[in-house]
C-alpha cells in the first residue's frame, strides 16, 4: 500500500516542495505540494519525473571501469576508488597537485554537502584547479559586484515593489530572477494584478513579456547600449535617487559623462526598438520601486561583466536598495542571519587574482577559474599541465563551449573520473564511471535556496523559508550507489587526506577557516551530521526545520535595516574607470552596423521548462513533445529559407557546423535562431541522431571567440550563422 510523503525536488536549483507516493522503497508519483506556505502545489514537469529518474532502465547501478576496448564493465566502488587513489597519488608525486582537476556543474548542488567535501578533497591535495559551471553561465555578476561595491541590505521586499526590470531571463521557465523562487507563474499573475508593472527587454517574446508592460524586442547583443541609454533618460532628466546617491556613492558625473552618447534614438535604431518604448522603460523604472535582474542571455554576449555593472549601476542610480526602519523579508534561515546595514561595503577587485591559468592570460576572479579555459589547460604541454579531471554533478563534454576540442582534451587525460546516473556524453569518455544515489534516495534541505538569495538582486524566496527532507526511496535492489561527497571522503581516507568543512555563510562564500570542523577519517560521519555542521550558524536551527515537513515560513518580523554605523565611509562606485572605459568603446561602434558576410542568422540561447542542462534528456515525460532541441525560428525566416516544421538543417557558423531540427516560433524576432544548450552525444555521431538526441550548440563556438577580459568567458550568443536544407546523414 503505498503512503504519502513530504519532501524536496533536487532536480534543479528551485527546491520544490513535493509529495511522494511511495511503496516498499519504490517512489510512484510525484506533485506539488499544496501544504507549502512558499511553493503552493508547484511542481513544474521536471520533479514530476522523478521515479522515472529513480527507475530509468539506463541508469547506472553500478560503478563503471573503462575497459582497454572503450567498453565499460561494473566493478566494485571500493576498487575504483582504491585505483583512482593510487593513480592520483601518483599524478602528485611526479605532475604536482595543479595537474589534478575538478569540474563541478549544476547537479551538483542536489546535496549540500556535496561541494564543501569535494572542494575540501581538493584543498587537501593543493590544488586550486577548480572549475565550476558558473563560470561559462554568468560569472560576470559576481565580478561586477566586487566593481560597484556591495549595498549591505536587500532589494524592496517584493510585495512592495510596483515595477521590475527583466533583461534576458524568463523566470517561468528558469525559476530564476525577477520572480519569487516559488510558483512564478503564479507569483507572476499575483503582482500583475496588484498593478506592478514589468518591463521586459529580450529578442523573444516570452511568457514574462507577453504580461510585460513594456518590451523591447531587441536585435541580441545590444543590451549593454539598451541599459546605457536608459541611465542617460534618467540622469538628463534627473529622475535619479539624488538624495542616496549624495550620502552613498561615488562616480555618477563620470557615468553621467560616459553615458551621454547613448542617446535612445540612436540606441533605438541600432536595436531596432521604438525609441518612445525606451524612454518609457527608462522612466517607468525610475518613477517606480523595484529591482532591475537579467539573466543567462545578455551574460553570454562576450560583455557581461560590463552588462552587469550597468544593471547594478541602474538600481543604484535609482536607489532601489531597501533603507533603514524596513522590513527585511527574507534574513536567511538555514543560513546565517546576513546582518542588513543601509550602508555600502567599498569596491574592491573581483578579477585578476589567486591561480593564474597558463593559456590566454587568465586568471581566477569571483566567477571562478574559466571553464572554458579547461580543455586548452589538458592540451597544452609543459610544467603545470591538467593530467586528471574528477566531474561531479555536471557533463563538461556537452555543456563547456567548442565541443570537439573539449572532447579532444578529455580523451587525452590520463585520468577521467566521472560521476554521474547515467552514460552522458563525459560518462562515455571516462576511465571510471562512479554511479551516484538520486536525490530521493538521500536527505536533503533547501540551504542552497537560502543562498541563492545573494546570487543576484531579484533572486530566491520572498520571505524566509526552509524545508528538510530525509530520504525517502531506496536504491534500486541489486543497486551499489553512494553519495558524491561519500566518493571523496573515501578518495581522502585512502590517500591519507584529512578532510574538514565549515558552517555555510549566508552568501555561500567559503566559511569562516577558524570554525572549520575536522572530520574523522576513521569513522564516516552521517548525512545529518555533515548537514549539522553546515548549518551550525543557521538563524533557525535545522532541528526546528524538521518538525515542519511541508516546509514552512520562518519570519522574522524584529529584523529591520539597521542604521548606518557611525563613521562609516565606505561607497558604490558607478564610475569604475575599466568599466567605463569598456563603455566607450562600445559607444565609439554605436553607428557601426555589421555585416552578415554570408552569416544573416544570429544563434541566441534559449531555456526551457523541461530540460535542465543535459540532465533529464532521456526521461519520456520530458522528451514526450521534443526529443531533441530545436532551432526554432521566425516562421517568416523559415518561409523565406523554403523550410517547414520538423525540417532538417544545417547550421554553420564561422566555427563549425551541425545538424539541427528546425521549429517555427513565432515569439521570436525575424533573423534569429534559438537553441537549447547541452544536446546531443559526441561529435563524431550525433548528427545521425539528431532526432533522437538532438545537437549539441557548443560545435559552432570558439572558447577563445569575444572573451569577456575579465571572467574569461567566450561568446556564447548572438552568434552569425547560416541555415540551409540538409540531407540526411547515415
Amino acid at each position: 500500500m503505498p503512503t504519502t510523503v513530504p519532501s524536496v525536488c533536487r532536480f534543479c536549483h528551485a527546491g520544490c516542495a513535493i509529495l511522494v507516493d511511495v511503496e516498499d522503497g519504490r517512489p510512484l508519483r510525484v506533485r506539488g505540494d499544496r501544504d507549502n506556505p512558499a511553493y503552493r502545489g508547484f511542481c513544474c514537469v521536471k520533479g514530476q519525473q522523478l521515479p522515472d529518474q529513480w527507475g530509468h532502465p539506463d541508469r547506472l547501478l553500478r560503478t563503471q571501469k573503462r575497459m582497454p576496448d572503450g567498453s565499460h564493465r561494473p566493478v566494485p566502488c571500493a576498487e575504483a576508488i582504491e585505483d583512482i587513489a593510487l593513480r592520483l597519488s601518483e599524478i602528485l608525486v611526479t605532475r604536482g597537485p595543479r595537474a589534478i582537476a575538478m569540474y563541478s556543474g549544476t547537479y551538483s548542488i542536489a546535496n549540500p554537502a556535496t561541494m564543501p567535501i569535494a572542494l575540501s578533497f581538493m584543498e587537501a591535495i593543493g590544488s586550486s584547479m577548480v572549475f565550476t559551471s558558473n563560470s561559462i553561465d554568468q560569472p560576470g555578476k559576481a565580478v561586477a559586484q566586487a566593481l560597484h561595491g556591495t549595498w549591505l541590505a536587500p532589494p524592496p521586499a517584493f510585495d512592495d515593489r510596483t515595477v521590475a526590470l527583466l533583461v534576458g531571463t524568463n523566470p517561468t521557465a528558469t525559476m530564476a530572477g525577477g520572480l519569487p523562487l516559488a510558483n512564478p507563474g503564479r507569483e507572476l499573475t499575483d503582482a500583475v494584478g496588484r498593478g506592478m508593472r514589468f518591463i521586459v527587454i529580450d529578442p523573444r517574446r516570452t511568457e514574462v513579456a507577453r504580461r510585460a508592460h513594456v518590451h523591447l524586442q531587441c536585435r541580441p547583443g545590444e543590451d549593454v547600449p539598451l541599459l546605457a541609454a536608459m541611465l542617460n533618460v534618467i540622469l538628463r532628466e534627473e529622475r535619479h535617487d539624488a538624495a542616496f546617491l549624495r550620502d552613498h556613492v561615488d562616480g555618477l558625473e563620470a557615468l553621467r559623462a560616459a553615458v551621454a552618447p547613448f542617446e535612445p534614438e540612436r540606441v533605438a535604431r541600432r536595436a531596432d526598438v521604438r525609441a518612445a518604448d525606451l524612454v518609457e522603460a527608462a522612466r517607468l523604472f525610475a518613477g517606480g520601486r523595484g529591482v532591475a535582474t537579467a539573466g543567462t542571455g545578455p551574460n553570454f554576449n562576450g560583455r557581461g561583466t560590463l552588462f552587469e555593472y550597468l544593471l547594478l549601476a541602474l538600481n543604484t542610480v535609482c536607489g532601489q536598495w531597501s533603507r533603514a526602519g524596513e522590513r527585511v523579508p527574507n534574513p536567511g534561515t538555514l543560513s546565517p542571519p546576513f546582518p542588513a546595514i543601509a550602508q555600502a561595503a567599498p569596491p574592491r577587485k573581483g578579477y585578476g587574482y589567486g591561480e593564474k591559468l597558463r593559456v590566454r592570460g587568465l586568471a581566477n576572479c569571483d566567477g571562478g577559474l574559466q571553464a572554458s579555459a579547461l580543455a586548452e589547460e589538458i592540451l597544452l604541454e609543459g610544467e603545470g599541465q591538467v593530467r586528471a579531471l574528477l566531474s561531479v554533478g555536471g557533463n563538461p563534454a556537452s555543456a563547456i563551449p567548442d565541443q570537439a576540442l573539449t572532447v579532444r582534451a578529455l580523451e587525452q587525460l590520463d585520468l577521467l573520473v566521472q560521476i554521474d546516473i547515467k552514460r552522458s556524453a563525459t560518462a562515455s569518455l571516462a576511465d571510471y564511471v562512479i554511479a551516484p544515489k538520486v536525490p530521493l534516495e538521500m536527505p536533503g534541505m533547501t540551504l542552497v535556496q537560502d543562498q541563492l538569495t545573494f546570487y543576484g538582486a531579484g533572486f530566491g524566496h520572498r520571505e524566509a523559508h526552509a524545508q528538510y527532507t530525509p530520504a525517502i526511496a531506496d536504491p534500486p535492489r541489486g543497486a551499489e550507489v553512494v553519495e558524491e561527497w561519500v566518493f571523496f571522503y573515501e578518495l581522502a581516507r585512502r590517500m591519507g587526506l584529512p578532510l574538514s568543512i565549515a558552517p555555510a555563510t549566508a552568501t555561500g562564500a567559503p566559511g569562516d577557516p577558524a570554525q572549520r570542523v575536522a572530520l574523522d577519517m576513521k569513522r564516516r560521519p552521517t548525512h545529518d551530521e555533515l548537514f549539522a555542521i553546515l548549518t551550525r550558524n543557521a538563524r533557525v536551527p535545522l532541528d526546528e526545520v524538521k518538525q515542519h515537513p511541508h516546509g514552512a515560513f520562518f519570519p522574522a518580523p524584529e529584523v529591520v535595516v539597521a542604521e548606518r554605523e557611525p563613521g562609516w565611509t565606505g561607497r558604490l562606485d558607478v564610475g569604475n574607470p575599466e568599466m567605463l572605459a569598456d563603455l566607450a568603446a562600445v559607444a565609439s561602434a554605436l553607428d557601426i552596423v555589421g555585416e552578415a558576410d554570408g552569416f544573416p542568422y544570429r544563434l541566441i540561447c534559449r531555456r526551457m521548462i523541461h530540460t535542465f542542462n543535459s540532465n533529464g534528456q532521456d526521461l519520456d515525460g520530458l522528451r514526450s513533445k521534443w526529443p531533441y532541441n530545436p532551432a526554432f525560428m521566425h516562421p517568416d525566416d523559415l518561409d523565406r529559407e523554403g523550410l517547414s516544421k520538423g525540417d532538417l538543417v544545417e547550421l554553420e557558423s564561422k566555427s563549425g557546423s551541425m545538424l539541427a531540427i528546425v521549429e517555427p516560433d513565432e515569439t521570436l524576432r525575424p533573423g534569429l535562431v534559438s537553441m537549447v544548450a547541452s544536446f546531443g552525444g559526441l561529435p563524431g555521431n550525433q548528427d545521425k541522431h539528431v532526432r533522437e538526441r538532438g545537437t549539441n550548440a557548443g560545435r559552432l563556438l570558439r572558447v577563445d571567440q569575444d572573451v569577456d577580459r575579465y571572467t574569461g568567458q567566450p561568446r556564447m550568443s548572438n552568434v552569425p550563422v547560416r541555415v540551409r536544407a540538409a540531407e540526411p546523414v547515415g
